[in-house]
């Protein structure tokens, strides 16, 4: 049976699942180099692209959580993503087990403190719908922004190491 995706939301914005539709505005984000700069650092083709869209829908059925399509409520535009995943990165420390929080933003809606309202948001359905799992996230050392929006959603830095050849900050919470 399918698992229902929870609508959330916050003063400006609406966390909801991946629609079909949303899949021109998905590509055009990660496509844009100021995007995937500190997340793989390449900008994803269309096909990359598409099998993270899918892979959103298959997180939810698999592990109860996921990753939600971030609109804003004033225009009712996709803005980004935010949420939970587990990628089984190899990557010592293990960060397996966890719910490995991220999010993104079109360049242009950076800076205004919607990615905070955004992660504010989904922690609480985390802790509420799993209470006591842990929550991580990875971040560059350079992605300077990311690192203020972990701070003040209460992750604390636990470890430095390296993904993929990078050098990588590893924060729980």
């Amino acid at each position: 049976m399918p698992i229902t995706i929870p609508v959330l939301e916050s003063p400006r914005l609406v966390l909801r699942g991946h629609r079909p539709e949303d899949f021109e505005a998905h590509s055009a984000m990660w496509v844009d180099p100021l995007v995937t700069r500190f997340i793989g650092g390449q900008p994803f083709p269309r096909d990359q692209a598409w099998v993270r869209f899918l892979r959103h829908a298959g997180m939810w059925q698999v592990m109860g959580f996921g990753f939600w399509a971030i609109e804003e409520k004033a225009t009712g535009r996709l803005i980004g993503e935010a949420g939970f995943h587990e990628l089984r990165r190899v990557i010592e420390p293990s960060i397996e087990g966890s719910m490995e929080t991220g999010w993104a933003l079109r360049p242009e809606t950076q800076g205004k403190g919607l990615a905070t309202e955004a992660v504010n948001a989904l922690l609480a359905w985390g802790t509420e719908k799993f209470p006591g799992k842990r929550a991580t996230c990875l971040i560059e050392p350079d992605n300077i922004a990311s690192l203020r929006v972990a701070a003040k959603t209460g992750f604390r830095e636990f470890a430095r190491t390296c993904f993929q050849g990078k050098p990588v900050i590893l924060l729980e919470r």
